[in-house]
């Protein structure tokens, strides 16, 4: 049976993180929404999404299918109900299509606002997703929490060396980690060290919190709860609740709060990004599908920063900053809570940022990981230019 996660109207809500990317590919806790769906389903789930990302991410469809909502994160209890469904059911919560199992036929033609033909059954237990780019950052601790038990369960940890001083036992840490003169406090919340990962000598760590997989906490860092570093990611200076998706660095002093970061990023020294308004307001975003800015219901929001974007040193960011696609900002000064993709510049003003320079930079960004800019990233990068042509209009 084919399992494929379907992007609903939630992709564009998620802009701009989900230009390059469909939802399922959101990190969020531990895992991606994917690999949490792979664990709990032990499958391999595919992507129903937009046409310019289909090539990089196929959906592989089978003669029967369960086509799963890539915005809704999974529990024991949710699965449990969706595996029950039977061909020609969906699962729902109110006006939101959960799951449908259904043909091969109707994969092709299925829309999830119009589920007539399917058979519908109420979701009766409460439900949690992913619908803003904020939510990414406001629901990780919990997801951290979610995913150590889940890739835990049953595991021992490898050893952690004696230099370290360590404060509770809500710690795992995968082989090959060096962990060296630092403060791990697993009391607040637990604490997830990935393959081949580093945290230097002096370091303080706070749970919850995740480095995955080959990536590094520099010296004397300060990690607080709600964290999550993504694979091969460098981070340094002052960190709290937010998300970096993967291959992106803040490896320099600086502060970063209540933010996700894309991947491919980088934050320059003395970057810092301001989480809360002077006047204790909430805080309003800008909304890609709205063409405006709305109110995120929270006094704590930072940055969203979309893939392969950058900051020069000493960059400064006001509360509830947009950062779209290929982003390079650098100079003195705040700019405005919306910079656009492929925006190359500061507050002294703004050009385009054009394929024959970024292509060039990425290559380059990209050998550093021994990885290939290649041409299907190269197709998206040009549609998302095209899209947003219009945004640029310095």
């Amino acid at each position: 049976m084919g399992i494929i996660l379907f992007d609903d109207e939630v992709w564009l809500n998620l802009k701009p993180l989900s230009f390059t990317r469909p939802v399922a590919e959101v990190r969020v806790g531990i895992l991606t929404i994917k690999e949490k769906w792979a664990m709990y389903l032990k499958g391999t789930p595919s992507h129903l999404t937009q046409s310019y990302l289909s090539k990089k991410y196929p959906a592989k469809i089978s003669k029967e299918n369960l086509l799963i909502n890539a915005s809704v994160l999974p529990s024991a209890s949710l699965v449990e109900c969706i595996m029950r469904l039977k061909l020609g059911q969906a699962l729902v919560k109110g006006n939101i299509t959960i799951a449908v199992k259904c043909t091969a036929n109707q994969v092709s033609n299925f829309c999830s606002t119009s589920i007539a033909e399917f058979q519908a059954r109420e979701f009766d237990a409460e439900i949690s997703r992913i619908v803003h780019p904020w939510d990414i950052f406001s629901q990780n601790g919990k997801e951290i929490t979610a995913d150590f038990k889940l890739l835990t369960h049953n595991r021992k940890s490898a050893p952690i060396d004696d230099t370290n001083t360590v404060i509770g036992d809500n710690i795992f840490v995968e082989e090959g980690v060096q962990i060296t003169c630092a403060i791990l406090n697993s009391t607040t919340g637990p604490i997830y060290i990935g393959k081949h990962a580093e945290i230097m000598e002096g370091s303080l760590v706070r749970g919850p919190f995740a480095l995955c997989n080959n990536s590094s906490v520099k010296l004397g860092s300060k990690i607080y709860g709600n964290t999550t570093v993504g694979p091969h990611s460098k981070v340094g200076g002052e960190v709290s609740e937010s998300v970096i998706f993967g291959y992106s660095n803040k490896a320099h002093d600086g502060y970063l709060g209540n933010s996700v970061i894309g991947e491919w990023c980088n934050l320059g020294a003395n970057t810092n990004v301001s989480n809360l308004k002077n006047n204790f307001a909430l805080v309003k975003m800008w909304s890609y599908e709205q063409q405006r800015f709305i109110q995120t219901g929270l006094q704590f929001c930072g940055i969203i920063m979309g893939d392969y974007s950058k900051t020069g040193i000493n960059s400064m960011f006001s509360t509830g900053t947009s950062i779209g696609v290929c982003t390079n900002y650098f100079g003195s000064g705040f700019p405005r809570n919306i910079i656009p993709s492929f925006a190359w510049g500061g507050t002294q003003g703004y050009i385009t940022y054009k394929s024959c320079n970024y292509t060039t930079a990425i290559t380059a960004t990209l050998a550093r990981r021994c990885r290939e800019f290649s041409e299907i990233d190269k197709e998206i990068l040009a549609a998302i230019f095209e899209q947003t042509e219009k945004e640029r209009s310095f």
